[in-house]
């Protein structure tokens, strides 16, 4: 092994090792320091993979006892708990282990522990080994948050790494928050058999996202049992050998919830506290945040960061497209462009899910810019209606003048694979007349974003884009 390197990276996740990866490819000696006893990272131990296996084995178990609705009889369907665990274990075992082959590939070097910089340039593991950089990545993701609420810092609750444990089905649960893990593993506890209570702090679910999804989100909940409260503020928890309470104030009324078991669920902060950054230059938020320019250089600019650590988006894509950038941008490849907004992906798994592509609505607002949008709701389309599938809508948001394709929202079933219809298009600066040239085969459920684009259509006059323009030479 040796000390001195070109590029190191702190964190052996998916922010780490794409990192290392590119920056091997460019020529440069590189290295991962990992502390974590088993190689994988968040998304494929504790995060991604872990919730999606379990939430699909939900939807299905979902499907089968809704059996009725689609003429079929379907005497009886539950939750074989220890059969649901070990199939998760099953799977995230293969994505860990081809993680774990490619951090010892020989293409960079891996290196066991914990780092923390001693100086602008070196960083020392816990066995005193000190090794030295002229260029660093920090990919050490996140942590859970526990914020400063009555009573949480000495009560006893479950954490998302718990709840992906679970071998039993819970009788009742309480989630403090309304966020993304929150919405989607109080789905899966619910349709295992477990009594949901959601008690939110701000005034509707899933708050990055518009108020009428996460209205869509909230009523399919409330079709299925689970208990949603939104806009409190907590006055008192408590744990003990009768379970879970939790007191707060709501409307002027001061309410309580009871369950046997309590889920924290509030958040996660970047996990950044060990690391020293002090020493080597680099500054932080209060929450431990790292600060980043848009070539995700740090305060000392031969330090990147990437993913949850610097934000500000937790997704993994997002973390891979940070990092790759940093290990060009350190190498000096030229002509690179920054992670931006502008072609954001989001998915939440919730049924129905959402996804976003490209700027908000909010967005375009608070940017000033003239657009139009249009509409069309899951319950009025053929292939989505024989699917009992009739929760949400498609929303398209395009420029005034062009008709170059800003944004799409959609909420409803299988959301988080129609929104990449828009993916291409919207890196592309397509338009919305772009789009109709395509054809969409009927009856299916991606047919559906055809409808806002005819309404957006009949507004906006048909320019060729620098897509179609393309295209044509």
């Amino acid at each position: 092994m040796r000390n001195r390197y070109d590029f190191v990276a702190i964190g052996g996740g998916c922010a780490g090792f794409s990192g290392a990866r590119i920056a091997a490819s460019l020529g440069m000696k590189a290295a991962v320091i990992e502390g974590a006893r088993k190689l994988g990272g968040l998304c494929i131990l504790r995060g991604c993979m872990p919730s999606k296996t379990l939430i699909y084995s939900a939807e299905v178990l979902h499907l089968a006892r809704t059996g009725r609705d689609f003429g079929l009889r379907v005497p009886r369907a539950s939750a074989d708990m220890p059969a649901m665990h070990a199939r998760k274990r099953r799977i995230v075992g293969l994505f860990a282990e081809d993680r774990a082959k490619e951090l010892n590939s020989g293409k960079f070097d891996l290196i066991h522990g914990h780092a923390r910089f001693v100086d602008p340039h070196t960083v020392e593991l816990q066995d005193g080994r000190r090794i030295r950089a002229r260029r660093f990545l920090i990919g050490t993701g996140s942590k859970v948050s526990a914020p400063p609420l009555p009573g949480l810092s000495t009560a006893k609750y479950w954490t998302s790494d718990d709840v992906l444990e679970l071998d039993f089905i819970p009788r009742s649960v309480i989630i403090l928050g309304g966020g993304i893990v929150a919405c989607e593993l109080a789905q899966f506890l619910a349709r295992i058999g477990t009594r949901v209570s959601i008690i939110q702090r701000s005034p509707h679910l899933l708050r990055g996202h518009s108020r009428e999804a996460s209205d869509v989100i909230r009523k399919a909940f409330a079709d299925e049992g689970i208990e949603v409260i939104t806009h409190t503020r907590v006055l008192g928890i408590r744990t003990g050998r009768g379970g879970a309470s939790v007191t707060f104030r709501k409307g002027g009324r001061t309410l309580r919830r009871k369950a046997a078991h309590l889920f924290n669920a509030l958040g996660r902060d970047p996990d950044t506290s060990r690391l020293g950054l002090g020493a080597a230059g680099i500054k932080a938020e209060d929450n431990g945040r790292i600060i980043a320019n848009r070539w995700q250089q740090t305060t000392a600019p031969h330090v990147y960061a990437a993913g949850d650590c610097c934000g500000p988006h937790e997704i993994v894509h997002v973390a891979v497209q940070q990092a790759e950038l940093a290990a060009r941008h350190s190498a000096g490849v030229r002509g690179l462009k920054p992670v931006g907004d502008a072609t954001l992906l989001n998915v939440v798994f919730t049924d129905p899910q959402m996804g976003t592509m490209g700027w908000k609505e909010k967005d375009l607002v608070k940017k000033r810019i003239k657009y139009y949008s249009a509409s069309h709701p899951f319950n009025d389309h053929g292939k989505s209606i024989l699917m009992n599938a009739n929760y949400g809508f498609v929303r398209v948001f395009a420029a005034a003048r062009t008709g170059r394709i800003l944004g799409a929202e959609i909420v409803g079933k299988e959301a988080g694979e129609l929104i990449h219809c828009f993916s291409t298009p919207i890196a592309m600066g397509a338009t919305i007349h772009d789009m109709l040239q395509a054809p969409w085969y009927h009856p299916t459920l991606s047919e559906i974003v055809t409808y806002p684009l005819e309404e957006l259509a009949k507004m906006i006059p048909s320019r060729p884009s620098s897509a179609t323009r393309a295209l044509r030479h």
